[in-house]
């Protein structure tokens, strides 16, 4: 078979390979996170993801980057770590960043192996975690499964399916927080993001309620000293949302969410060896300002689908 699918000797990491070309995908089942992607320019592999050095190293350091991780029931910041659904005020007890509750609630539990798969055309990996708690402030029951997906062209997709298996309607955000680089320093790359607007944010960085026009980098250009710490809406989902070249390196990546994530948040850190690059389904802080704030039913599932692909230049 062209594709393979293997397991770590303990099983907490899987492989998605590609043997054709070289191209493969590195799973923790630990925050379901995407800890390597890698593809061949001549005899060399190259990995465009700033992850970690083993699933312990993930383990002990997840936090404060939160490098690729899952993004769930909430995304990015939640003021003061509180929010009122249904007429009842509820408080994140999980990890806060200043006086906001970051980043969800998920992004450290294990997942378990729902599935593998391997044929001609594809290597597959669904993993699975059931969120039954009560402790972190958020009442609410769901199950979450993440399909990694890896196909011809150099190409991953991630598709999160949330369920409400639980008594009362739920409040829903999701993403992803992966970093990638190319070089020693993004600096020197390319960079092109399908931007429409920008979300205004406060000294807090958590959104105002207003926007506006953004186009800087609509076309590639250099992205330099360029800092970020900012959301933007998407003009549509016919284009890659978002794209970084390197000549220097010879890669390209490609990143295309489809509509359930309408917003992309990019986070540039202090050292610049890598840039963060967040699909997401609603701003930042969406429980309290309600922008495209979604919500499950119970037994109502919600689908959502970001893809990775990496070119050679």
């Amino acid at each position: 078979m062209r594709f393979e699918t293997a397991a770590s000797p303990n099983s907490a990491s899987y492989l998605l390979k590609d043997t054709a070309t070289g191209t493969q995908a590195e799973i923790y089942t630990f925050g379901a996170l995407l800890n390597k992607f890698i593809i061949q320019r001549e005899k060399e592999l190259v990995n465009v993801v700033d992850g970690f050095s083993s699933v312990e190293d993930a383990k002990q350091n997840i936090a404060p980057a939160f490098k690729s991780a899952k993004l769930s029931p909430f995304v990015c910041r939640l003021d003061n770590a509180k929010f009122t659904f249904d007429d009842k005020d509820y408080t994140i007890q999980k990890y806060n960043m200043g006086s906001s509750a970051i980043h969800g609630l998920i992004f450290d539990q294990v997942f378990s192996v729902s599935s593998t798969h391997a044929d001609d055309n594809k290597a597959a990996l669904v993993l699975h975690y059931s969120y039954h708690t009560i402790e972190n402030g958020f009442p609410f029951s769901f199950l979450i499964d993440v399909h990694y997906k890896l196909e011809k062209d150099n190409m991953l997709s991630v598709t999160t399916s949330v369920t409400n298996n639980g008594k009362n309607t739920m409040p829903l955000n999701d993403g992803w927080h992966p970093y990638f680089k190319m070089g020693k320093t993004i600096n020197t790359a390319e960079v092109k993001f399908n931007s429409k607007e920008i979300v205004e944010f406060n000294d807090a960085l958590l959104p105002t309620g207003k926007t506006s026009a953004y186009d800087l980098f609509n076309d590639f250009k250099e992205f330099g000293n360029t800092e970020l710490d900012n959301c933007f809406t998407l003009n549509d989902h016919d284009q890659a949302a978002f794209q970084m070249k390197d000549y220097a390196v010879g890669i390209q990546l490609s990143i295309y969410p489809d509509a359930s994530y309408p917003y992309l948040q990019i986070y540039t850190p202090p050292s610049r060896e890598s840039i963060a690059v967040e699909n997401l389904t609603s701003a930042p802080d969406s429980f309290n300002n309600k922008m495209n704030l979604l919500t499950l039913k119970p037994d109502e599932t919600k689908h959502f689908t970001t893809s990775y692909q990496l070119g050679l230049l």
